[in-house]
């Protein structure tokens, strides 16, 4: 086991490297880009003996990586934002193909406005399509999450592709020591693509037609992708204990920190959660008990640990980097349907969205939730959604308003 300093991005590729992919289907997108740029370097000096082929959109990429997963071949791709946007039709085709691969998306704001840094919006966009998501939080985890989701997408129980998603920036391009494994290592656990279950060969020609079916055969198939789903829940839970057992470093469906004796607990994804340990950390030494929930898996949704993790605490802060608009965090309207109608689930479920666009969130910040969640508590009643926005932020904004406003009108004076 060797020990490199890697970017986000780098972690992903070695992680495609030591997983031993043999085709690698890519479109460039900021901030993923460098993932490709990584393993075309491989490619081209003859280090690793992946297929690289560079299509014309995220559209055909998606297509090229199910149509190749389909004939037996180990399948690793990457996007970002707009790009897994632009490739959702067969996002959603792939996965009803119900064939194992690995995409990773580098988490990034969505236009419009125009932002290159990171939030949530695109990864949750694609929640409903049949992939399953798991969320990093380290550059490490990154590696790790790559390998552990080609055992999970390939296992016979699942059978469906895999997004491992990283933030943009914050994670894409932050250097951190990250151990590599040896490949013969990396080969108990993870073993030649069984291809067992894949029905074409370019020896044998095959046509399978995806039919056009009505309302009963269509329920019927889409209702067995779910339940593939949900069976994936033990099946990462088994292979997290392999993993672990194997390399040391524990990764359940859902990280818990601090939370045994907590009254309230912070539930976030994503890099930003590292932010959060650091203020439970800072809260524990005022006498503050304060844990932090982190859900690796988003799909399938780690109902049963959530409630488990969670019982008996007083109150929760879900803090979301998405929005939908209309109605507000994705993950904690998610949150609130697992622990719905459980007696023993948190009195208090209170709603933060912050850190849209690579918008930073303050140690400041982190405390202010915990104090608004005890108020909440102490009043029994649950607040309205909160956007994590400062005074000084908004009169800045404002001036910025202002300026237009006088450049606009300047600019008519003169026409």
């Amino acid at each position: 086991m060797t020990r490199k300093l890697l970017t986000g991005n780098g972690a992903a590729a070695w992680g495609a490297r030591l997983a031993n992919v043999d085709y690698v289907p890519a479109f460039p997108i900021t901030p993923q880009t460098e993932i490709i740029e990584t393993i075309a370097a491989w490619s081209d000096a003859g280090e690793i003996p992946a297929r690289m082929v560079t299509l014309e959109s995220e559209h055909s990429m998606i297509t090229a990586a199910g149509a190749a997963a389909a004939t037996g071949v180990r399948v690793f791709t990457a996007t970002s934002s707009q790009g897994l946007l632009y490739g959702m039709e067969m996002v959603y085709t792939v996965a009803g193909w119900r064939v194992p691969l690995v995409m990773v998306n580098v988490s990034r704001g969505v236009a419009a406005p125009l932002t290159l840094e990171s939030d949530h919006n695109d990864i949750m966009a694609a929640r409903d399509s049949g992939f399953l998501q798991i969320h990093c939080s380290t550059c490490q985890e990154v590696l790790d999450s790559v390998l552990i989701a080609y055992r999970l997408a390939e296992d016979k129980n699942v059978r469906l592709p895999v997004i491992v998603n990283l933030d943009g920036f914050y994670l894409s391009y932050t250097r951190e020591p990250v151990e590599i494994p040896e490949p013969e290592a990396i080969r108990k656990f993870l073993p030649a693509f069984d291809t067992k279950n894949s029905k074409f060969r370019a020896s044998t020609p095959t046509s399978q037609a995806v039919a056009v079916l009505g309302g009963s055969p269509y329920s019927y198939f889409r209702y067995e992708t779910h339940l593939a789903a949900m069976q994936a829940i033990d099946v990462y839970g088994d292979i997290a204990k392999t993993f672990s057992q194997q390399f040391g470093r524990n990764y359940p469906a859902i990280e818990a920190y601090r939370c045994e004796d907590a009254e309230i607990v912070y539930v976030m994804i994503g890099s930003f959660s590292t932010k959060a340990r650091e203020a439970v950390d800072q809260l524990r030494q005022t006498g503050t008990a304060v844990g932090l929930v982190r859900p690796r898996l988003l799909r399938p949704f780690p109902t049963k640990e959530l409630q488990k993790v969670t019982a008996g605490k007083q109150g929760i802060a879900v803090i979301d980097q998405n929005i939908s608009m209309g109605k507000g965090g994705v993950l904690h309207t998610e949150v609130a349907s697992a622990l719905y109608g459980k007696s023993n689930a948190p009195k208090i479920l209170t709603s933060f969205i912050g850190g849209l666009g690579g918008r930073d969130i303050s140690a400041e910040e982190f405390y202010e939730m915990v104090k608004v969640t005890k108020q909440a508590i102490n009043d029994g009643v649950t607040p309205e959604p909160r956007l994590l926005y400062t005074r000084d932020e908004y009169r800045e904004m404002q001036k910025l308003q202002a300026i237009a406003h006088v450049e606009r009108e300047e600019l008519e004076t003169t026409q």
